[in-house]
């Protein structure tokens, strides 16, 4: 994307798969909003749509894959993997070979990921991970007469542009913003190891145009204000699930948990989306005004919807690894216990068994869900340390694999909902409507009652 870029190319990024991170360093090297697509998600109109509307205004699109070209949902089909999803939009595949200590063995693997799906397009292959221009040249050897693809080039190892990593995938591009040197490094690599000429050659043209797939549903005017944490502790946002809001009347107004001393004023509902709260729990801690607030609103009735980090700020406390504990809003009576193993990765179904903030009960939405904590709950769930009565109602009846069912999940207290759970509002664009309306309707009541 860097390259392109700087060869004057407007890019339109994707990502296939529910991931977060990555879109934004798209968007931060592109100046473009990156959209993801997912093929389990999202019904398949969904994402052609989605495609077609951005890549029209762009002058080549890239997607980024998610894990290996043929992992998705399960093992036995290829639901919400990266070539369903090459299949659906019609793009070549740019195969990327990991080569590191290895040689003629490599073909035999650019192989099979050829024979196995007929149906499936290649551009090409690129090396990644080469240890000099000699072993690169072993590479296409045994490539030749094996394979039909093109070798399009190899990436050497470059510890500079190494990024760094934690928990849940790359740091983010709110902590780690790219600087135009770096920006540069990363073409520079590119142009110099990559024909990158042949490959937009190879490229289709995509005829469809704006207008057609253009988003042509009415657009409400705003008559909400929604308020948006948007820091560095809660950045994970599907930028669709945000524009869905914005269409069915919402004003997105930005705050920052951390930072903030107060809530934006004259705000009707709080989104409160993902991030690393556990990074930066006593900064959230400390500020003890805006804890107090929100909780306030909850209190209230305010519609409050926080998702996996926005929810772990909105329980009782965080407790780390080591040991510490740190006060939360309080609005849910769990404590979150932080673990430096995985406890919870993959895609979930929910079905709600009562009228919440995002939809009717009986309704289905789907989403995904990757978090290195749990919730703690007290033996009385319903009360916290200090007394307060919360009624606390579970609303999700969750269902991850065929067959497989989660422990029912999704809390509502008042008009408070939170879960580990982060939706797409496109699997299921009421979701997005039905929100809005509640954050309508507490706007109506609280001028009643003024």
């Amino acid at each position: 994307m860097a390259a392109l870029k700087r060869r004057g190319l407007d890019v339109a990024p994707f990502k296939v798969g529910p991931d977060f991170i990555d879109p934004g360093h798209h968007s931060r090297i592109t100046g473009a909003v990156s959209r993801n697509l997912d093929g389990w998600m999202l019904p398949k109109s969904y994402n052609l749509k989605c495609f077609r509307k951005n890549a029209s205004k762009a002058d080549v699109a890239v997607a980024e894959g998610v894990m290996g070209l043929f992992d998705g949902y399960d093992g036995r089909s290829e639901a919400g993997s990266t070539a369903q999803m090459a299949k659906w939009l019609g793009l070549p595949v740019i195969l990327v070979v990991s080569a590191k200590s290895m040689a003629r063995s490599a073909a035999a693997l650019v192989q099979g990921f050829e024979r196995f799906d007929k149906d499936l397009t290649f551009a090409g292959v690129i090396f990644n991970n080469i240890g000099s221009k000699r072993h690169f040249e072993y590479l296409k050897e045994a490539l030749e007469g094996n394979v039909k693809m093109l070798c399009l080039g190899s990436i050497p190892y470059d510890k500079v542009i190494t990024m760094p990593e934690r928990h849940l995938g790359l740091v983010t591009s709110q902590e780690h913003p790219l600087s135009g040197e770096y920006k540069d490094r990363l073409a520079d690599h590119i142009e110099k190891n990559i024909d990158i000429k042949t490959l937009l050659d190879l490229l289709p043209e995509d005829k469809s145009t704006e207008e057609k797939f253009g988003d042509t549903d009415f657009t409400i005017k705003a008559d909400v204000r929604i308020g948006l944490a948007r820091d560095n502790a809660f950045c994970f946002y599907y930028q669709d699930n945000l524009n869905m809001l914005e269409k069915n009347g919402a004003q997105l107004v930005e705050f920052s948990p951390m930072d903030d001393r107060s809530l934006p004023e004259n705000l009707d509902g709080i989104y409160l989306g993902g991030g690393y709260p556990e990074l930066f729990a006593k900064q959230l801690s400390d500020n003890v005004s805006m804890r107090r607030q929100i909780k306030e609103s909850s209190k209230k009735d305010m519609p409050v919807y926080g998702e996996c980090g926005g929810f772990m700020y909105l329980c009782r406390e965080i407790c780390d690894t080591k040991g510490n504990s740190y006060p939360m809003a309080g609005c849910f009576p769990f404590a979150t216990q932080m673990f430096t193993r995985l406890k919870s990765l993959g895609y979930r179904e929910i079905k709600l068994v009562k009228d919440t903030l995002t939809g009717k009960r009986g309704e289905t939405i789907r989403g995904h869900e990757f978090h290195y904590s749990e919730i703690k709950v007290p033996r009385d769930k319903n009360e916290d340390k200090n007394g307060d009565r919360n009624k606390v109602e579970t609303v999700y009846n969750v269902s991850a694999r065929a067959g497989i069912k989660k422990t029912d999940e999704g809390y509502l207290v008042n008009r408070t909902l939170g879960s580990y759970i982060h939706l797409h509002f496109g699997s299921r664009p009421e979701a997005a409507a039905c929100f809005v309306e509640f954050c309508r309707n507490y706007k109506k009541e609280s001028i009643y009652e003024t």
